[in-house]
């Protein structure tokens, strides 16, 4: 006879997490009223969603963006990208990034992986994505191609 296990709960790796309601109050107010200029996500395991780890505010560049990703574990983030079309004119475009540094634990790339379409479904809005597993893949420049 087979053993059963139901009932035998334990949160692990491939489960997912929430999106905490103040994470989607915070891209709406990057998306709509232009308050932040990027919004850095981590999942809160004890929570088991994700919330905001930091925001930058509009004056805030790119450089600022990336300096305040952790150099060994992963997040998620949002980053408002200005530019200025060959016509002449000022667009703005939405980046979704996960980052996923090399040098971070396993548990939490597969955490990460599994979490992130959850809440892409959650931030409606979003234009581009970028997968990046150290800095280069997200240079500026990624993102001036990707915007044109």
């Amino acid at each position: 006879m087979p053993m059963s296990f139901r009932g035998f709960t334990r949160p692990n790796a491939t489960s997912g997490m929430g999106v905490a309601d103040h994470t989607k109050d915070t891209f709406l107010e990057l998306k709509r009223k232009k308050v932040y200029r990027y919004v850095i996500f981590r999942i809160d395991e004890k929570k088991r969603e994700v919330v905001v780890d930091k925001s930058g505010a509009p004056a805030e560049s790119y450089h600022d963006f990336t300096a305040s990703l952790p150099e060994s574990d992963c997040r998620y983030a949002v980053y408002d990208f200005d530019f200025v079309t060959p016509e002449n004119c000022q667009k703005s475009k939405i980046f979704f990034i996960a980052w996923c540094p090399s040098s971070s634990r396993i548990r939490a790339k597969m955490l990460y992986a599994t979490s992130k379409d959850r809440l892409r479904r959650e931030l409606d809005g979003i234009h581009y994505e970028i997968q990046a597993t150290d800095p280069t893949e997200m240079d500026l420049e990624v993102l001036r191609d990707r915007a044109h």
